[in-house]
This record gives C-alpha cells, structure tokens and sequence, in this order.
C-alpha cells in the first residue's frame, strides 16, 4: 500500500461543554474536551486502576453548531477525525505544541433520558425504516392468496 492513514476513533465522555468561535464570512469553530478511561487491575495490589485521556475535539461550521446544541458536559459521544498537532508561541516568545482530533464524523451515544429525565424522542429520534420494517413484517396480511402456486 503507498498511501498514508490519519484517523482517529474515540468513545468518551465531554469534560465541558462546546465553546464556539465565530468567524466573518459565517464559519465557525467549537472546541471541547473529551474523556477516554483505560481501567485495568494491578496484579501486585489487586486494586482497580483507571487512567484518563484527554483529548482536544474540534469541529467545524455546521456540525460545530449541532455539537454545541445538544451535547453537554459529561455527554458520552463516538468521534472520527484525525488528528493535528498545531505549532504556535506562547507570551514569551517560547515554541509550544498541541494536538488536536479534527472531527470529520460523530455519533450522540447518550440520550437526553440519561442525563435529565427527559424524553429521548425529542433528541434522538427512531429511525422510521427500521420501525416501518418491522411492523410489516409482524402484520398478519387479509389478502385471499389462493392463485399462489404453493
């Protein structure tokens, strides 16, 4: 293979909510942290250990405003990206280094119900073919299928 691959998939939870930065000409930017937690039992101690990842998510325009729309801090959310390592300098003058997961696809895994007590149809919505498709199927048919030549 010649090519080249930079993609990025986490499952996490947001460490605050999405600050947005709005540019001239409509464009727009949102911001946040994300949270990925490894746990593991330490064979000497016997103890549950956890270790957390924080990872910085942008997103961009449309999906920037989607995201600061209806995800909050502690949302639980899958991420596709890839990733950014930005160089910029610091008060003094000092060469500083960040990288960033740039968002290219997402997916809302919890559900406003979890959260607030709420009703998670208003936020995410059953897909209506799938509904559709199983309703068919379980339905008895009334038509008189007596000219089927089995």
């Amino acid at each position: 293979m010649s090519g080249t691959l930079n993609k990025v998939m986490l499952i996490g939870h947001l460490g605050d909510e999405v600050k947005m930065h709005y540019f001239d000409g409509g464009n727009c930017v949102g911001r946040f942290p994300l949270a990925t937690n490894e746990t593991y039992t330490n064979k000497q101690t016997n103890e549950r250990v956890t270790n957390t990842e924080w990872h910085n998510i942008v997103v961009r325009n449309k999906a920037a405003e989607i995201c600061e729309k209806y995800l909050s801090k502690g949302d639980k959310v899958y991420i596709e990206g890839r990733l950014k390592t930005r160089k910029w300098q610091d008060d003094k003058g000092a060469d500083r280094y960040s990288t960033e997961i740039q968002c290219t696809d997402f997916t809302f895994l919890s559900t406003k119900n979890e959260n607030q007590g709420g009703n998670t149809a208003a936020v995410s919505p059953q897909p209506t073919s799938q509904h559709t498709a199983n309703n068919s199927v379980s339905e008895p048919t009334t038509e008189d299928n007596d000219d089927l030549p089995f």
